[in-house]
């Protein structure tokens, strides 16, 4: 196996190189002017690392894949075309109005307590740009009103007149029955050939979401079509990059459902968070391998914190309607909950409390923390984290970033020091503090609002800081088990690398499994398998397209249900891909009961209310090789390695500072045990093991973090 794999986050473009037996990882600061620029940088370190050159590896590689945070940042940046919207007539009020709590979509859950006070985020689509066109299909999808041709023209020539540089189509039960938006989409081509210069860009609602539901259709499209373009031009960009350095095969992108597949095959907004994600599939592989239990994934950046949970048995939490940056869409996702604590988060201070507020606002890459010496004039949290002693200047991601002390005084001094009455060592204690229990709250609200508890699950610390944070993230959350995986510092890039060519289709259903009222199941066999094969159907078509066999794809269904009238539905995934008898049907019910009386005890099953299916999914993939997680368990005697060196380093809950050995990557093997205090300094992350606790290496490269 020879592939490459990269995770472009905000602050550094984590490089995951595979060569045969080989592993290498490597780093570089995201240029965000031309990312193609930062991985050429990662690249070429990891192959001069494998003694190779970027030519010869990029002729001999079988793939590389991209997972990227771009889409994100332009969403967030607002850096995207104007986008006009064609909607079915009388509901041209529907997106701007959003939903009874669209205003909190998107916010923490403090300003979704207080909607009124809450700000509705600036639209993607303004009000003058949306326009209504006379149609009308049922829920069943039977045609009502016909669309007229020559009222279509008008509403397209009328937007493209205002200034939309990108046109969506999202017209009212078009899941049922397309032939309306197809229709526009025809009168779209006929003014506008792809062929000429005049060519603007449209997105259907159908064609980007099967799912029932006008308002988060509507908005899926709109944001889909808003990335469209630069997410076009920036994967285009790197694509060719690797193209003029002898790489002749389609790039890959890492999707938010937990897959990839090939540029022709991506939508924009599927490339939302997929770095991250990427991640939390790296913990899912790792966790069926080596059978590690209940996981709670963290990966710890420059930018963010993110968080993942991987139940026992490895079975990823999806979101079906997640929120994207402050709008809801109908779009699956590995769900993941992301909180603004990185080591570039800036500390500023609050005037209201009168104390230290930790993000969400990052330094990035770009002049990045003070102590980079790049420009950066607002202390982060690594100006803390080198001030206390744990980083060590002239060595901070092997020596490639040289760091200033001085600068990260000078930047608490001049922002903190007078508002607080306070030393600079205090303070960067108390940043060092508050961004671990920050982290930490975040990890008990996303366990226990699951109906799990902190204490039965490992947490994996990786990213750029996860190993420097991990301690003091267990402390305050109660965890006792810690786990640096292998490969910890692109640990993202690594599950990138493990990811298959993997494609979501859907369609929203009304199924009643079980009818309460009447005591009958779901006869309907033949209707129920023609949705499943048309969405097999468009899978396969998929991975064809991207050279596979059809022979090659495999299949699983998943059902969205519920009870009765619930709020709350669950995914299950069956082990069986059509309904042929009653059989088939009480054995998927029997598969729901199991998967929710797991998730929220048995008690709180409700088959007597009836059980419904609200949508039906399949999930088409190939599978591929993937790299193999050594065991995870310590065997032998361990001795204590030779410290490389000494310095002070201030330890949260200790008053003075505490003679500390340092020592270097040797250290980390797996016959060697290091209590702490101590500090580890690897190629590319830092590793702090604070009082009573101690680090126990794996054979592979993981390392346990163990309560004495």
């Amino acid at each position: 196996m020879k592939r490459i794999s990269v995770d472009i986050g905000g602050t550094f473009t984590d490089c995951f190189f595979v060569w045969d037996e080989s592993y290498v990882e490597a780093k570089a600061l995201t240029t965000h002017h031309n990312l193609a620029l930062g991985f050429n940088e990662a690249l070429d370190l990891a192959c001069s690392r494998a003694g190779l050159d970027r030519g010869t590896v990029l002729t001999e590689v079988d793939s590389v894949r991209y997972a990227t945070t771009l889409g994100t940042n332009a969403l967030i940046e607002r850096k995207g075309p104007k986008v006009g919207a064609i909607v079915t007539h009388g509901f041209e009020d529907t997106i701007p109005l959003s939903r009874g709590r669209g205003y909190g979509e998107g916010l923490d859950y403090s300003m979704q307590q207080n909607l009124p006070a809450a700000e509705r985020p600036e639209p993607l689509v303004p009000r003058h740009l949306i326009r209504s066109v006379k149609e009308r299909i049922n829920s069943a999808g039977k045609i009502v009103a016909k669309l007229d041709p020559e009222d279509v023209r008008t509403v397209v020539r009328e937007l493209v007149n205002a200034g939309a540089e990108a046109l969506v189509v999202s017209l009212v039960n078009a899941t049922e029955n397309p032939e309306h938006e197809l229709a526009i989409q025809e009168i779209v081509l006929d003014e506008f050939p792809a062929h000429e210069l005049g060519a603007i860009p449209l997105l259907l609602g159908s064609q980007v979401s099967g799912r029932k539901g006008e308002y988060v259709r509507a908005t899926s499209t709109i944001v889909d079509g808003f990335l469209h373009e630069i997410m076009f031009h920036a994967l285009s960009q790197l694509s060719n990059n690797l193209r003029d350095s002898g790489y002749d095969k389609p790039m890959l992108v890492i999707h938010n459902s937990g897959g990839m597949a090939q540029m022709n095959s991506t939508d924009a907004l599927q490339t939302i968070h997929s770095g991250p994600i990427a991640g939390v599939g790296a913990a899912e592989h790792l966790s069926n391998e080596t059978g590690l239990g209940h996981v709670i994934s963290t990966d710890m950046g420059g930018t963010s914190f993110d968080i993942g949970l991987v139940p026992e048995g490895g079975v990823k939490h999806y979101d079906f309607l997640p929120t994207i940056d402050r709008w809801l869409v109908s779009v699956p996702m590995v769900h993941l909950d992301t909180l603004g604590a990185g080591g570039g988060s800036i500390a500023s201070y609050d005037r209201i409390h009168d104390s230290i507020k930790i993000g969400p606002e990052s330094a990035g890459s770009n002049p990045g923390p003070a102590c980079y010496d790049r420009g950066g004039l607002r202390p982060t949290v690594t100006d803390a984290d080198l001030l206390l002693g744990y980083l060590d200047p002239d060595n901070y991601a092997n020596g490639y970033i040289k760091l200033n002390p001085k600068r990260s005084r000078f930047a608490i001094e001049e922002n903190l020091c007078d508002h607080l009455e306070m030393d600079v060592l205090d303070i960067a204690r108390a940043i060092k503090d508050g961004i671990d229990e920050q982290m930490a709250i975040g990890i008990g609200k996303e366990l226990r609002v699951r109906g799990y508890l902190p204490e039965d699950f490992t947490m994996l610390a990786y990213g750029g800081n996860g190993p420097l944070h991990a301690c003091g993230i267990a402390r305050h959350a109660g965890i006792k088990r810690v786990l640096a995986p292998p490969f910890s510092s692109v640990f993202s890039a690594c599950g990138a690398g493990n990811m298959k060519q993997l494609h979501f289709h859907e369609r929203g259903v009304h199924v009643t499994m079980y009818n309460a009222t009447s005591r009958s199941l779901y006869d309907k066999y033949e209707e129920f398998n023609a949705i499943v094969e048309e969405l097999e159907a468009r899978g396969r078509e998929d991975l064809v397209r991207q050279g596979f066999s059809a022979d090659d794809v495999k299949y699983r269904l998943e059902l969205d249900m519920r009870y009765g009238n619930q709020l709350l539905t669950q995914a299950v995934a069956l082990d069986i891909n059509r309904m042929n008898g009653v059989g088939d049907v009480l054995r998927m019910i029997r598969t729901f009961g199991d998967v929710y009386s797991h998730r929220f005890g048995a008690s709180s099953a409700a088959p007597e209310a009836g059980i419904r299916v609200g949508t039906v999914r399949v999930a088409s993939y190939v599978d591929g090789d993937v790299v193999n997680f050594d065991s995870l368990e310590a065997g032998g005697e361990r001795t204590v390695p030779t410290e490389v060196s000494r310095r002070k380093v201030h330890i949260i809950g200790h008053d003075d500072p505490i003679e500390t050995p340092v020592y270097d990557q040797t250290a980390l093997s797996y016959e060697h045990v290091i209590p702490g205090p101590a500090i580890a300094t690897t190629e590319n992350t830092t590793y702090l093991v604070e009082p009573g606790w101690r680090l126990e290496p794996t054979v592979q490269g993981a390392v346990w973090f163990l309560q004495d």
